[in-house]
């Protein structure tokens, strides 16, 4: 649309465009990587868009998104000396202490970070004209499931897709409705009346918790953990089972997850001895990642509410039970008699992967989501 007045009939031929491209991303970590890595940064060797630097006792951490930076260091020196590098060699601006990222609205205090996504909510219940809907107490009824609903009334599925990728970013602090959004997104391809009116359940449970966020404190421990649940034969038409988890530094959520099995289950066992697989390739994923940063941990426990999984899991001698078991799920035994991880039984009254796993009624759904540490900001003011 740019005219030039000398010479309104030309156009202007581009010799060569980088931004934009598909080849945009990648130009620029490479560009920016080599950088870092010659001012004596040394790559994370699980996440690559993770640098550090330490110097003496210090460390300076940078955590890269494509053209947006977060960094953050022991000493606030370390901070200034960074900031003043990057704008010395690249058009940046600095835009101070952390408060707003990719949807998320950071709280820093002296006692600890909240994250949350509450502007994000009321625009997504504004934008699916849910605003003066009444709220409900819970993202799902107790006794309800969503099946496919062959018989049911088509709806607008560019519509209910819109809906599902909205609630899916919003899982990113808000993990009280993971398990009910992933359970939704399995019907995008042909979405039913009934599909709506459940994706409608969530977000009047979301207007009524806009509020509610991520806690992470500053005297919480730094031993990590993990709580591993599964529904035996959740899903009513594939009759596969549905694994839940988290994962845990101290009393602060940093990892969970909700995800139908992908093969079906021919008992309870077995279905929890998949789900505490899963969990525990999460969990070594995490434990290298912490490496990273200088620490290591070992002998980290998982929480499981089925004996029998425990069981399977430390004594091969079992076989018969679990040979038709893939052999990718067995792995969780050798880290055992390494010791990386320690499968423990806990009650299923205090199994909190529970709430990833099934609908629960409101005071199990209440009491954890309390242990999974969500809150909101004047709650932990007072």
């Amino acid at each position: 649309g740019f005219e030039n007045s000398e010479f309104p009939q030309h156009v202007f031929r581009l010799t060569k465009a980088l931004y934009g491209l598909k080849q945009d991303p990648r130009a620029w970590y490479d560009c920016l990587s080599m950088f870092l890595l010659e001012h004596e940064f040394k790559r994370g060797k699980i996440d690559k868009t993770l640098f550090l630097k330490k110097k003496g006792a210090d460390l300076l951490i940078v955590q890269i998104y494509v053209d947006d930076i977060i960094f953050g260091a022991t000493n606030m020196k370390l901070c200034k000396q960074f900031a003043d590098m990057m704008q010395g060699e690249f058009e940046m601006s600095n835009m101070g202490e952390l408060k707003y990222f990719l949807g998320l609205q950071i709280t820093q205090t002296k006692s600890g970070t909240f994250i949350n996504q509450s502007k994000y909510t009321k625009d997504l219940i504004t934008k699916f004209g849910m605003h003066d809907a009444k709220t409900l107490k819970t993202p799902m009824a107790a006794n309800s499931y969503v099946d496919p609903d062959c018989d049911g009334k088509d709806i607008d599925a560019t519509l209910y897709r819109s809906m599902i990728g909205g609630l899916l970013y919003l899982t990113a602090s808000r993990p009280d409705i993971m398990f009910s959004v992933c359970l939704c997104a399995r019907y995008q391809s042909q979405p039913k009346e009934s599909h709506l009116i459940a994706v409608k359940r969530i977000l009047r449970y979301l207007k009524g918790t806009m509020d509610l966020g991520l806690w992470y404190s500053n005297d919480s421990s730094f031993v990590l953990h993990a709580y591993c649940d599964a529904d035996y034969g959740g899903c009513k038409l594939t009759r596969k089972s549905t694994s839940g988890a988290c994962q845990f530094m101290g009393d602060m959520l940093i990892s969970w997850s909700s995800k139908k099995q992908n093969t079906v289950a021919q008992s309870t066992t077995e279905a929890e001895y998949i789900s505490a697989g899963s969990c525990c390739a999460q969990v070594l994923w995490i434990k290298q990642q912490i490496e990273d940063f200088g620490y290591e941990v070992k002998n980290i426990p998982i929480h499981c509410d089925n004996t029998s999984a425990i069981n399977v899991s430390k004594n091969p001698v079992l076989h018969g039970r679990t040979k038709h078991i893939e052999i990718r799920h067995h792995f969780i035994r050798d880290h055992i008699e390494k010791g990386d991880i320690n499968l423990l039984h806990v009650p299923t009254d205090q199994q909190i992967a529970d709430i990833f796993t099934k609908p629960l009624d409101t005071s199990k759904f209440y009491h954890f989501r309390r242990e999974l540490k969500m809150q909101t900001l004047s709650e932990i003011e007072h």
